[in-house]
Formats: structure tokens, C-alpha cells, sequence
């Protein structure tokens, strides 16, 4: 159980990125008010929050529905795990913010963002939610298990949240050095962790591993 939160931790950190999204919120955030900021940031974490966990319990259903397998999701889901890793671990700074130049422009000249993009597809963006279903899958009907991915879930949108409301101090604190620190680190981790995913995935469709 302390394994499989470790690692859900772990994948939720990366994929949802509270620092990087810190930095990125205090930069949509120029003209918000503190009390402004504050309510910004809870709406969209409790909406991002919802939507994960509309995937956690709800998400193999939907595969099922629409015909694809775990297996061949295990596999989408660990080559989009990976290219957003290798995007942290060399920088690439376009990869990781999950967002379009225009769409960045979009938000800006827009005084609510918690909806978009603040909740979607900054928090819950297609590696958070992949992710999600992924681990769900992975715990086999284990309500222990299922229940510590949701906790570590839970977890890293807390702290989210509490970064996104010290957005500022934080990117003022870590400065760009300590943030591209951090991500790399996660980012090599997470590498490590998608390759898993498309490795199991491949196991499970039986076309390169016998069973």
C-alpha cells in the first residue's frame, strides 16, 4: 500500500506539476488582487479534483465503452507519460506547461481562469488523467490500493493549492535554477515510470512477451 502511494505520489507531482504551476499562475495573475488569486486558485484545484476523480472511479468504464483495452491504454499512456518526462529532464519548456502560446494570451485577457486554463489542462491535463486511469487499473480491484492513490491524489492538489497561493514567494524562493532542478529530478523518475507502463502494457497484449 506505502508502495503504490509512493508511486501515485510521485506520478501526480510530475504530471501535475505544482511548482512549474505556481510560476506559471503568478504569470497569468499579474493584475489579481491577493483575495482574488486566493479564490482563483481554489476554484480551479477543486474543479481539477473532480475531474480526476471522475477518471479514478469512472475511467476504465469509459475505456470499456469505447473499446479500448487497458492494455493498448497502459501503452498510449506510457509514451505520453514519457514524452512529457523527456520534456522535464531537457527543459522543454512548451511540453511542460500544457498549454498553447494562444491559449496562454487567452488567459490572460481573461479575469477567471479557474475553469480554463487553471483546472483543465494545467492540473488535470491528459498525463494526470492518463495517469489516473492507469494506476486504477493497475490495483486490480484493491480498495487499499485504490484508496492510497486517491490519497496521494489528494495530496499533491493540497499542495498545489498551497502553491498556487504563495505563487509569487515561491518563484521569488527557488528562482528558475531550483525550479529546473526539481522537474528534471521528478522528470527522470517519471521517465523510468512511463517506460513501466508501456513495458506492461506490451506484456499484457501478448504481442512481444509470452504469458
Amino acid at each position: 500500500m506505502m508502495k503504490t502511494a509512493a508511486i501515485a505520489f510521485a506520478t501526480f507531482f510530475a504530471t501535475i506539476g505544482p511548482l512549474d504551476l505556481a510560476a506559471l499562475f503568478a504569470a497569468l495573475t499579474p493584475f489579481h488582487t491577493a483575495a482574488e488569486r486566493r479564490a482563483t486558485a481554489i476554484k480551479g484545484t477543486m474543479l481539477a479534483a473532480v475531474i480526476l476523480l471522475f477518471f479514478a472511479f469512472f475511467g476504465t468504464a469509459l475505456l470499456d465503452y469505447l473499446g479500448i483495452s487497458l492494455a493498448s491504454m497502459r501503452i498510449a499512456g506510457g509514451i505520453l507519460l514519457l514524452l512529457f518526462a523527456i520534456n522535464m529532464v531537457f527543459g522543454d519548456q512548451a511540453g511542460g506547461q500544457r498549454s498553447s502560446e494562444e491559449e496562454k494570451i487567452e488567459a490572460m485577457q481573461k479575469k477567471d481562469i479557474s475553469v480554463f486554463p487553471l483546472a483543465m489542462p494545467l492540473i488535470a491535463g491528459p498525463a494526470s488523467m492518463g495517469a489516473m486511469v492507469l494506476l486504477m487499473a493497475g490495483t486490480g480491484g484493491n480498495l487499499l490500493q485504490q484508496a492510497a492513490i486517491v490519497g496521494a491524489l489528494l495530496v499533491v492538489l493540497l499542495l498545489t493549492l498551497l502553491f498556487l497561493m504563495v505563487a509569487s514567494q515561491v518563484q521569488k524562493l527557488l528562482g528558475v535554477t531550483g525550479l529546473h532542478v526539481i522537474s528534471r529530478t521528478v522528470g527522470i523518475i517519471l521517465c523510468a515510470l512511463a517506460v513501466q507502463f508501456m513495458i506492461d502494457g506490451l506484456r499484457e497484449s501478448r504481442l512481444f512477451f509470452s504469458s
